[in-house]
């Protein structure tokens, strides 16, 4: 296994806890100055719809012609933050949040996997139950290609900023590792808050989300198995299989009308709304918790392992 990445110099701020608080009231403030003027300026919204309802206004944009507006102000944001707080506060290496594959590539294969193979079976269930139907095959390549770099580019964002940054400080904050796990996930949680068509369930299905994405950096400060889980979730749930992500329409392979129960299809959320969901989640948390504790030993620090 490669070395934990030493600590060459002093970061600017000592407490970690206290980097993640300035990171997130950072993070608000560049989307109040650069997020909020774009949206106003390039959707038309007056700032009094936005005072009046903001989740209405941010929900309706997602799920409309603005997604991509939406998607690359993340992206710039986040990027921003990052660079900002792991060069000039943390005072360390972009790589060291977790971009080195060289002794994870086995587990980086298992997250893109994990992804279809949890969808999938959640899908067969809510199949097998009456609650799906599958009416057409649509195959449009262009189109297949474009939402793989958008899903590629919104995990990229999430897993730089919920597991690199603010996981990656909060495992320095805590001597208990599955705190800072929780933390992480109930603020990645909280993030999809104004997601279209979020619900109870959904937001805790989110949680858990969190918690599968994370269970292995925990371990090994490694970003390589979430970013290609959480990559290969979006992509076969929603381009493949046909469902919402996260509440979002994309065109897909396969034209999928979920009806009943939302608790059983996830309702306009999508699969992460779904009941069959949450047990799958919850399982596979166990199971690699398990696995990842036997692997690196209950005593594994939670030191980075990548190259400064």
């Amino acid at each position: 296994m490669t070395m934990p990445d030493p600590i060459t110099k002093t970061p600017l701020i000592r407490q970690p806890w206290l980097r993640v608080l300035l990171f997130g009231c950072t993070f608000c403030g560049i989307t109040l100055l650069i997020a909020i003027p774009a949206i106003l300026t390039l959707t038309g919204t007056t700032g009094d719809d936005l005072r009046r309802d903001p989740i209405q206004v941010f929900s309706g944009l997602l799920a409309g012609n603005y997604f991509w507006l939406m998607l690359l102000l993340e992206f710039v944001i986040s990027l921003i933050s990052v660079v900002v707080f792991r060069l000039w506060i943390d005072r360390r290496s972009l790589v060291s949040l977790g971009w080195d594959l060289s002794d994870f590539t086995g587990e980086a294969l298992t997250g893109l996997f994990l992804g279809p193979a949890l969808l999938g079976l959640c899908a067969v269930g809510i199949l097998l139950s009456g609650h799906l139907e599958w009416t057409d095959i649509v195959w449009e390549p262009s189109a297949l290609f474009i939402a793989l770099g958008w899903m590629m580019l919104i995990a990229f964002s999430e897993e730089l900023v919920f597991r690199g940054y603010i996981l990656g400080n909060l495992l320095e904050s805590f001597p208990n590792k599955w705190i800072a796990l929780a933390i992480s996930s109930i603020l990645f949680a909280a993030y999809h808050s104004f997601s279209p068509g979020i619900h109870t369930l959904a937001f805790a299905n989110l949680f858990l989300a969190g918690m599968l994405l994370g269970v292995n950096y925990i371990f090994t400060k490694n970003l390589w198995f979430s970013f290609l889980l959480h990559a290969g979730w979006n992509f076969f749930e929603g381009p493949i299989l046909g469902f919402r992500v996260s509440g979002i329409a994309f065109p897909s392979l396969l034209q999928a009308e979920p009806k009943g129960d939302l608790f059983i299809t996830g309702g306009d959320f999508g699969l992460e709304g779904s009941m069959l969901n949450t047990l799958l989640l919850l399982t596979a948390v166990l199971v690699l918790a398990w696995a990842f504790e036997k692997k690196y030993g209950a005593g594994a620090a939670a030191a980075p392992s990548t190259k400064a």
